[in-house]
């Protein structure tokens, strides 16, 4: 089950929380030098590019413009 972030007050506190906690740098360099955005990032973002990102928090995966923040990660 996911949980629309324009509607649920508390996911909205969740992604709040985590960008002012967030100590890690937006992207790194993966072992072939290719920029890897993180999952911090994405949630910065507020909804998915659709581009197969590695650290996608989004449901379903990969589909433009979804807000919905994977269920796992609203702990």
């Amino acid at each position: 089950m996911t949980v629309s972030a324009s509607n649920d007050w508390i996911q909205q506190l969740y992604v709040q929380e985590t960008r002012k906690k967030s100590p890690e740098p937006d992207f790194y360099k993966d072992e072939n030098g290719r920029v890897v955005m993180t999952e911090s990032y994405h949630l910065k973002r507020g909804s998915c590019c659709g581009s197969g990102c590695k650290h996608c928090p989004y449901e379903p995966k990969y589909q433009k413009g979804t807000q919905q923040i994977q269920k796992s990660l609203l702990r």
